[in-house]
């Protein structure tokens, strides 16, 4: 093994891969539906080689280029991500959720300090802890940032080195129930508090119309549904499509055929008796009225018509302010289905009085022609794309280290965002832009996914490599058993304090009150779990806006958790 590990220590790239390759398996191994995750398993994998390595006469070590470069990567990535549904997080309704993430940030930060300071925990602990806790890895960078830039205090005779190592060391000792005590206190808070999460889920489903549960994968129920009729009703000789829709607005038509000619669906299109009329609409409402038109019948020409599946970007504030019956007017909403709704990154359940926010995205089906005339009233079609422009990336890159290079007084020293800090602002500056506008910036989600999956993976492998080498140096029962003591607090306290304002003073649903708490610790798992524990999407609803302020917040707050803890 001597050998191998030597030769490990020559190819570094080779070491790089490995560990990472290994992350990702470890991190799809479940137990009981618990898994690592491969950001933490990459702490473990990366550690326990060094350690091996270590005992041979090995040192694995990677260069801080190559862990700089992913981190900045991934932070630019977050900063993509978060952007277009930042702004919303501060006003209307997501004020409430915007609120219970700070308090859970700073609670989680205060807790963290707080220890570290009692304790007197070795440096390094404090970031470590903070990312652990709140299961928010990418706080390891910001907290090796404060190292880099100056802003940490050493004790004589302690290297950058060893704090890095202390930052990864009680990542690791509190990763675990930072993620299996969110889980669980989310699932169980109504229960503690005497609420009836699953009674109150259904009240929300009831009184907004929201599907209840998820659909499965494939099933051959379809919402909606394109039949074609012919036109035999007399009431109907010489009216208008328009006024057909204007009495039925459920219905959407989609073609008109005479004597074998398509004609369209123009809305001043007169009708006559023979007419073979494609008719779409919801499954229910095809089978109300069964006679309105006349008898169903198999024509080709009818209904081969060219339909689209489109993601539109909301941006036109306009529209935000109308009403549904003001949107049924709007050219080409007749002809099109609404089929999903995404916030923040996070898919919503849609709802009979669902509010549409800037940046939403809305993926809607239809005639090509209707989705692109909606799209432009709403903001803008995003069509898929496997380009990526570079030059924007290049460009907000660079934003960022100039962002980060900005420096203000605070804490008895000069402090700024940093690197880290700044690629993080440029990012959700760029994404803001480029949702804007069309012709720059276009970045596909599995670009952006690259950014943020390999570039954190990557740089957290590297951290337990290079913390392996000074890790059982520092390593005692009693310094583990601290680290993991605040570490359990400071994931415990914060959802029932949130819990609580959320329910006393915000008087929020519970079901989605209970995904509030998910999101301000910026974790999808507890929402899932708190889902499938009532039966019911509405947790959902609460999630998007909290999980990206907060995770914007915990990942700045591993720099300042190492500021104030020294």
């Amino acid at each position: 093994m001597g050998a191998f590990f030597a030769w490990l220590a020559a190819n570094p790239y080779f070491l790089l891969f490995l560990t990472v390759g290994l992350s990702v398996w470890l991190g799809r191994q479940t137990i009981a539906g618990y898994g690592l995750g491969m950001v933490a398993s990459a702490i473990i994998i990366g550690c326990g080689l060094s350690v091996w390595a270590s005992s041979y006469g090995a040192k694995l070590e990677l260069n801080n280029f190559t862990r700089l470069l992913f981190y900045y990567l991934f932070m630019y990535g977050v900063g993509l991500r978060v952007g277009p549904s930042f702004v919303n997080s501060l006003s209307g309704d997501g004020l409430k959720f915007s609120l219970l993430a700070v308090l859970s940030c700073l609670i989680g930060l205060g807790i963290v300090v707080a220890g570290t300071r009692i304790f007197d925990l070795p440096p390094g602990a404090a970031g470590g802890m903070l990312a652990g806790s709140q299961t928010m890895s990418a706080a390891i960078g910001s907290a090796e940032q404060a190292v880099l830039a100056g802003a940490v205090s050493l004790p004589p005779g302690t290297t950058p080195e060893q704090v890095n190592a202390m930052i990864a060391l009680s990542y690791g000792i509190t990763y675990i129930w930072g993620t299996v005590g969110i889980i669980l206190i989310t699932k169980y808070l109504p229960k503690w508090w005497g609420v009836d999460a699953r009674a109150a889920a259904r009240a929300y489903e009831v009184e907004h119309g929201v599907a209840s549960g998820d659909a499965p994968a494939f099933s051959g129920w379809t919402a909606g549904g394109l039949r074609a009729y012919r036109l035999e009703n007399p009431q109907w000789q010489g009216r208008t499509v328009a006024e057909l829709l204007r009495e039925h607005p459920e219905y959407r038509i989609v073609n008109v055929v005479r004597d074998e000619t398509s004609l369209g669906s123009a809305p001043e299109e007169a009708l006559r008796l023979g007419d073979v009329i494609a008719l779409g609409g919801r499954r229910e409402t095809m089978t109300e009225k069964m006679g309105l038109i006349g008898p169903e019948v198999s024509h080709r020409i009818s209904l081969d018509v060219p339909l689209d599946r489109a993601e539109i970007l909301v941006t036109n504030k306009a529209q935000l302010k109308k009403t549904r019956e003001d949107w049924r007017a709007l050219p080409g909403v007749d002809q099109i289905q609404v089929t999903g709704l995404e916030r923040s990154g996070v898919p919503i359940p849609i709802g009979d009085n669902t509010h549409l926010q800037m940046m939403d995205i809305v993926t809607v089906v239809g005639v090509k022609s209707a989705v692109d005339r909606v799209g432009k009233a709403f903001g803008r079609v995003i069509r898929p794309s496997t380009a990526t422009d570079l030059l924007t990336l290049c460009l907000g890159m660079l934003l960022g280290f100039v962002i980060g290079a900005i420096q203000f007084p605070a804490f008895g020293a000069s402090v700024g965002l940093g690197n880290a800090g700044g690629l993080l602002v440029s990012g959700v500056i760029v994404s803001t832009l480029a949702s804007r506008l069309r012709f720059f910036g276009n970045t596909p989600t599995a670009a952006r996914n690259i950014l943020e999956d390999l570039g954190l993976v990557v740089f957290v492998a590297i951290v337990g490599i290079n913390a392996g080498n000074s890790l059982l140096s520092q390593l005692t029962g009693a310094l583990a058993l601290k680290i993991f003591l605040i570490g359990f607090v400071a994931c415990s306290i914060p959802p029932f304090i949130v819990w609580a304002v959320g329910w006393h003073v915000f008087k929020i649903n519970a079901a989605v009150l209970m995904g509030g708490v998910a999101g301000a610790r910026s974790h999808s798992g507890p929402c899932r779990e708190a889902a499938v524990e009532i039966g019911s999407n509405v947790p959902w609803i609460g999630f998007p806006v909290a999980y990206a302020l907060s995770g914007i917040l915990l990942t700045v707050f591993g720099y300042f958790a190492m500021v104030l803890a020294q």
